[in-house]
């Protein structure tokens, strides 16, 4: 398999969660073996070298994403989760996304400081999300090495979002137009 014959598994939803949008639904991934394996393997592979020690993992879709690459990784998994999911003290961070706004939190002990984190999401669109997350490993003192996707949606910049953040930024699929 390749990343070319992955985009036959994405299917796109016009008009949701609102009109205007073109939601890349990823479900058809989840549910073929070769295409799961394939993109978990390519993700974790390109971060082999990073000497990653937690991810965390962005709720909902990246959590299935980052539990499969903390198992190939052999590290530790954390989720970022949206604002009042999580049990414990939690650090927090709003941002804006291409159809409204939200707050992420993440566990006060997610890590220690100083350890390796790689924040794991599905789908980089505005960099929202992502950079709420990155601002959420920075407050608990993470050392951050990398951003990985799944899909990312390259006409909505998310990439020139998160580049002054200075770490490395991978995405499997890109797509240059809705």
């Amino acid at each position: 398999m390749t990343s070319e014959e992955l985009r036959k598994y994405v299917r796109d939803v016009p008009g949701y969660p609102k009109p205007g949008i073109i939601f890349k639904d990823l479900t058809p991934l989840w549910q073929d073996p070769a295409a799961f394996r394939f993109m978990v393997e390519e993700l974790a592979g390109h971060f082999r070298s990073f000497r990653v020690e937690t991810i965390a993992a962005v709720e909902s879709r990246g959590l299935i994403l980052g539990s499969a690459m903390a198992f190939l990784l052999n590290t530790g998994l954390v989720p970022v989760r949206k604002a009042g999911k999580l049990p414990w003290n939690t650090v927090k961070a709003s941002y804006s996304l291409e159809y409204g706004s939200a707050t992420s939190e993440l566990h006060t002990d997610a890590f220690k400081p100083g350890a390796r984190v790689l924040v794991v999401d599905d789908l980089l669109a505005t960099g929202g999300t992502a950079e709420a997350a990155v601002k959420l490993v920075q407050q608990l003192q993470g050392d951050m090495v990398g951003l990985a996707f799944l899909v990312e949606l390259s006409f909505l910049r998310g990439r020139q979002r998160l580049a002054p953040h200075g770490v490395e930024i991978f995405s499997l699929l890109q797509y240059s137009q809705p």
